[in-house]
């Protein structure tokens, strides 16, 4: 299953004549809560359906880390009607393809399939909506697949482990000091019947946003969006959402983590605002100048003049509640996360201090528009954002006009958040050093 990695931005082109861009779609509550978007387009024979659960892994309990992840997986064992094992068979059958991905704050289904094809990925998904088979045998086969996939993904990988201990150091009090992919243990010790709690709470039609894009007929979808999904019961009981605020940092962490790698690396975290504030977006603009692209400050200075770094990185985290601004680094060989950490703040001081030039403000402007034509370019794509900026926003519309507010950025914006945000203080630092050779 995929999960969250950092974008690497598109090199700078020459500015669109225009980024902004009129997505029409039509969107209206069934009367069981599930928010239902469509969108018409038929450049091409084909239909994506998008089903996003507004549960993630900050929906969890701290003894019981992991369950958002894990029913990304569990979604696939079926119902009473689809048998353990045929849905993923069943849609590429019918020349389709699908997936899942589980943040912090979302779990995201989504199937696109030939347009002739709706029916059948609007009857699936509704059956697992309403009916998900929950038993023995797919919990026990799940735990594993889950447990694997941790072990593999973070445990034997190198640098595998970052973003789970920049996060666990970063936050005391809120659910984002774990992340999505769980804890081992805690799945393991958990009961059938927590499992079928879980999917009781916050796998409901009043939790969700269906969105279907492409190649479709609005008011028949509508007709057939009724059929499949109009009766499956509302839920019952409130929505667990986490009320707990992370306190203000105001001081630097720092941790050194031995691990099996050879070259060391530099992982700095910096507490920021929410996705969709103001601030979020001038730390977005902020980071184009920082690392994207070849062009970019820290790449220039770290890789290329001088090479304390074979690769550098960041990126905020676009998360619901107050997230984590993000600076990676992989030393170059011979060199010290102190090496590389001095010059990467030499550059951050530099932001604080002055104003970006007119032409790097040109050319992350160029790149923010162009990122946003890209997501804008399938149906896929336009699906999954008409329902993330439902979800978070309560404003589907933002996939017409939120690039007004990347480019509404300024100079002075950019000076500011850097001030403000980019701390010692307010951050965490992490050494990934090579472990010592065994002697």
């Amino acid at each position: 299953m995929k999960r969250w990695r950092f974008l690497l931005l598109l090199a700078v082109v020459p500015l669109l004549a225009s980024a902004q861009v009129n997505i029409k779609f039509v969107e209206y509550n069934l009367p069981n809560g599930l928010h239902v978007i469509l969108h018409e387009d038929h450049s091409a024979p084909i239909v994506s359906q998008v089903v996003a659960y507004h549960v993630g892994s900050k929906n969890e309990k701290p003894d019981r880390t992991g369950f958002a992840h894990f029913f990304e997986h569990l979604m696939f064992e079926g119902s009473p009607n689809i048998a353990r094992g045929e849905f993923f068979k069943m849609v590429q059958g019918a020349g389709g393809t699908l997936n899942a991905f589980t943040s912090f704050d979302k779990t995201v289904y989504f199937i696109s399939l030939p347009s002739n094809q709706l029916e059948l990925a609007m009857w699936m998904e509704s059956e697992r909506m309403l009916q998900l088979k929950i038993d023995s045998v797919g919990v026990e086969t799940q735990r594993g697949v889950v447990k694997e996939e941790r072990k593999q993904g973070l445990e034997n990988r190198p640098y595998g482990t970052w973003q789970e201990k920049a996060f666990a150091h970063a936050y005391k009090v809120h659910p984002y000091r774990w992340t999505p992919i769980g804890t081992a243990q805690y799945i393991d010790r958990a009961t059938i019947e927590e499992f079928r709690q879980f999917y009781k709470s916050f796998y409901v039609p009043n939790n969700a946003c269906l969105v279907i894009a492409g190649d479709i007929n609005t008011e028949k979808t509508k007709a057939l969006v009724e059929k499949y999904y109009g009766g499956i019961p509302r839920g019952v009981g409130d929505i667990y959402r986490p009320g707990e605020v992370e306190p203000p940092q105001t001081t630097e962490v720092r941790d050194t983590v031995p691990d099996n790698v050879q070259l060391p690396a530099v992982i700095m975290a910096y507490h920021m605002p929410a996705q969709g504030t103001k601030d979020y977006y001038a730390l977005s603009m902020l980071t184009s100048v920082l690392s994207g692209g070849e062009s970019s400050r820290l790449t220039k200075r770290l890789v290329d003049k001088e090479r304390v770094a074979v690769m550098v990185q960041s990126a905020p985290m676009p998360l619901e509640n107050p997230g984590l601004f993000l600076v990676l680094a992989l030393a170059n060989g011979g060199k010290t996360p102190g090496e590389v950490e001095n010059v990467e703040q030499q550059e951050i001081s530099r932001l604080q201090k002055e104003l970006i030039t007119e032409g790097e403000l040109t050319k992350i402007k160029n790149q923010r528009e162009t990122e946003f034509i890209e997501k804008n370019s399938t149906v896929q794509g336009k699906a999954m954002l008409l329902a993330e900026y439902h979800l978070f926003f309560g404003d589907a519309n933002l996939i017409n006009t939120e690039i007004s507010k990347f480019t509404g950025v300024t100079r002075e914006d950019i000076r500011r958040v850097a001030q403000q945000y980019l701390k010692n203080e307010n951050r965490t630092v992490l050494y990934y050093v090579p472990k010592p050779q065994a002697q």
